[in-house]
């Protein structure tokens, strides 16, 4: 076997002078050699790969032809799909639009599909639907016949599948690497000792481009991170792990630059040609986006236009109605005017529908003329292509994914710096300002209030700055998470549990930062077995309102809706803290709440540890004298704080079993696809008609609207 040093490699051939064609020169002739004895693998390198600060991250030569401990084969999956029809339903009106109707086609190994057409036109509708991820709903109704090398849509599970969404999502105080490593431990169970991993993400690193911020925190709107386009090809990198024989992108390109764009679909096209089927729905692409797509699919208004090879097939079709590209034009944006419809007049919109109802019937009559990747093509990339036995981390383990998710839950906690200082220093600042108010309390009658205010306050200003820390983030991670278990990496107990250990630490300091500062400027109860009570029992409160916020959030559909359910929630659970309502006065209908109140419990506690043994200044005979008769009075009396922090430790986990429920029954449902109402002899023929290398190709003819038309795609209507 020849052993190739790409190192040493990429300094000859840059090590060249003169004007750079020497350089050229020699690089191809580098590329040819390589190719002589590398076989039909892809000879030429990435531009990153020619870099040599990414090559020097990489201990040890490659062996072309050689498979490296962590390589991974991609098992060829060629998936079809015939008369998608989706429909969704309005029951007030009794109405039925359609999102997609009778779409139909088919991706291949080794070649790069898009899906293209205007908004609105169905993309992402159809993405979802080939990678089974549209949501569920009882207003929608899918029907067609989807199958993965032959086989029905029900053996999908049996293929890997990676769906890469258009929201980048990721633990913003993880660096790149931490972030591929992670996510490898969790998927992968074969590769065991640390200098295989580090192998295999450095591949990957490299694959991806990614080897100048390997070392960088992902980021978020907060923390200043990767760019846009190197968190895309993260996400790629995320979804690559396992190796999947599908490819689902949604929306590669949107929110970049045309530089950025254009690397991550470079990206999409090697690995296309590394054996994936990449499927990928885009808007409008430039030009040298466009001319890396091996095949594309058009749609507008739910129908299918066009589908096959993507390059200048598509502009030969469209010019046999009379419709030709102008020289130098870009083909994407010529094809995205063709199918748009122009709402600048009646005459143009009555025009451009005219036209687009004449290409969905032309080409629905001539659907077996969809084009795709030639028979010798599939030979090629299933030689080269061999079933790899699936590494997946199968699920049951419990152990070491917890370990993981511990470990990174205390490196987001513990590396959030602007949260935490923000934390820090409202602890300081309202310890300072509530020290003030109550500044060195005596003991006259007056002051019986104003430590029960106190207490009051201390009581709540806890629980809500806990309340809505957890609130504002974990709507984020919850997604995150979803996606995570929606992989099999792991199961929510071990989750949740990591979660709770990881913010013990992070959760505890601002508390105890609180209580020392206030407990001495207020001149409380000055043992330091009551100023340790005290501490410990914020402490519990502000992780039972953590849990509380992590209950919230899972309930709420969105960050905003949980930011406003939270605080009101706690509103409740503050008249019913005790202070203001006597729980012997609460109405019968509500004495449960004080019992799930945290505030209630925190209030009562903090008032046991600081009135007991405490003696009062009196002038009459009524004036209270110890407080021990102030705690009767807030029906305290029979009270320990034992029972408080038992109390408390309940509702914590009342809050997390919660949690643990409602993301369950929360957990994406998607929509099942129903079978057509026909016989499965259609399925065969519609098989081999995609397979014919022969097929009929359409004939050129004047396109025209027509009665049949109408009935067949009635979500088409003129305005």
């Amino acid at each position: 076997m020849v052993k190739f040093d790409r190192e040493r490699v990429g300094q000859a051939i840059m090590s060249i002078g003169g004007n750079g064609v020497g350089q050229v020169l020699v690089a191809v002739a580098a590329a040819l050699l390589v190719r002589i004895f590398s076989g039909p693998e892809p000879a030429l390198l990435l531009e990153h790969d020619i870099e040599l600060e990414d090559w020097e991250k990489v201990d040890g030569d490659i062996e072309v032809g050689e498979e490296s401990p962590v390589s991974r084969k991609v098992s060829p999956v060629t998936i079809r799909w015939r008369n998608i029809t989706c429909s969704l339903s309005d029951k007030s009106s009794k109405s039925v639009r359609f999102l997609l109707k009778n779409v139909s086609g088919e991706a291949k190994p080794g070649r790069l599909l898009a899906i293209m057409g205007p908004s609105g036109s169905g993309k992402t509708t159809l993405l979802n639907i080939l990678a089974g991820q549209l949501a569920a709903s009882p207003r929608l109704h899918l029907t067609g016949i989807i199958d993965y090398n032959g086989n029905a849509y029900s053996n999908k599970r049996a293929y890997k599948f990676a769906y890469v969404r258009q929201e980048d999502l990721f633990f913003s105080q993880l660096t790149v690497r931490e972030t591929l490593k992670l996510a490898a431990e969790l998927q992968l169970t074969k590769i065991s000792s640390e200098e295989e991993k580090e192998e295999y993400v450095n591949s990957l690193l490299l694959k991806l481009g990614l080897v100048n911020c390997a070392e960088s925190f992902v980021g978020d709107t907060r923390i200043r991170g990767i760019s846009g386009g190197e968190k895309k090809r993260l996400s790629l990198g995320c979804e690559l792990i396992a190796s999947p024989s599908i490819i689902f992108v949604d929306e590669p390109t949107t929110g970049l630059d045309a530089f950025q764009a254009e690397k991550v679909v470079l990206t999409l096209q090697q690995l296309a040609k590394d054996g994936h089927t990449v499927i990928c729905s885009i808007h409008q692409p430039r030009g040298s986006v466009y001319s890396k797509f091996d095949d594309i699919i058009l749609l507008t208004e739910g129908a299918l236009v066009y589908a096959g090879p993507a390059h200048e097939e598509p502009l030969e079709y469209f010019s046999k109605f009379g419709y030709n590209c102008p020289d130098h034009a870009n083909p994407a944006e010529f094809l995205a005017d063709l199918i748009s419809i122009d709402y600048s007049s009646p005459e143009s919109v009555y025009s451009s529908q005219k036209r687009i109802y004449g290409f969905v019937e032309s080409f629905s009559r001539h659907s077996s003329t969809i084009l795709y990747a030639t028979s010798s093509e599939k030979r090629q990339i299933s030689a080269r292509m061999k079933f790899r036995e699936n590494n997946l981390l199968k699920r049951g383990g419990w152990w070491r994914p917890f370990c993981l998710l511990l470990k990174r839950a205390w490196m987001q906690a513990s590396r959030d710096g602007p949260t935490n200082k923000v934390r820090a220093r409202m602890s300081i600042a309202s310890a300072i300002i509530f020290g003030s108010v109550f500044w060195r309390i005596e003991r006259s009658q007056t002051s019986i209030q104003d430590r029960m205010g106190l207490l009051q306050v201390a009581a709540i200003n806890t629980a809500m700055a806990a309340l809505t820390k957890t609130v504002g983030v974990f709507s984020k991670e919850r997604a995150i998470v979803d996606r995570e278990r929606s992989k099999g990496s792991y199961t929510l107990g071990p989750y949740l549990l990591s979660k709770l250990l990881a913010e013990i630490p992070i959760g505890a300091a601002f508390p105890l930062l609180f209580g020392v500062i206030l407990y001495p400027m207020a001149r409380l109860h000055s043992t330091a077995s009551r100023f340790g009570k005290f501490c410990s029992i914020i402490t519990v409160e502000s992780f039972a309102a953590s849990a509380m916020g992590l209950t919230v959030g899972a309930m709420a559909p969105s960050t905003e809706a949980a930011m406003a359910v939270g605080p009101s929630l706690m509103t409740v659970f503050i008249v019913f803290g005790g202070y203001y309502v006597n729980a012997d006065n609460t109405p019968i209908i509500f004495r449960w709440i004080p019992n799930v109140s945290l505030i209630r419990w925190a209030f009562q506690g903090l008032c046991i540890n600081e009135f007991k043994g405490l003696q009062f200044d009196c002038q009459h005979s009524i004036d209270i004298q110890t407080g021990e008769q102030a705690l009767e009075r807030l029906s305290f009396g029979q009270r320990r704080i034992r029972d408080t922090l038992i109390a408390q430790s309940r509702i914590l986990l009342f809050w997390y079993y919660t949690t643990y429920l409602l993301l369950e029954k929360n957990k994406p449902k998607y929509q099942q696809l129903e079978p057509l109402p026909h016989d499965e002899n259609q399925d065969h023929r519609l098989i081999e008609s995609l397979n014919n290398d022969n097929m009929e190709k359409p004939q050129p003819g004047t396109p025209r609207l027509s009665s049949e038309l109408s009935r067949r795609v009635p979500s088409f209507k003129f305005l």
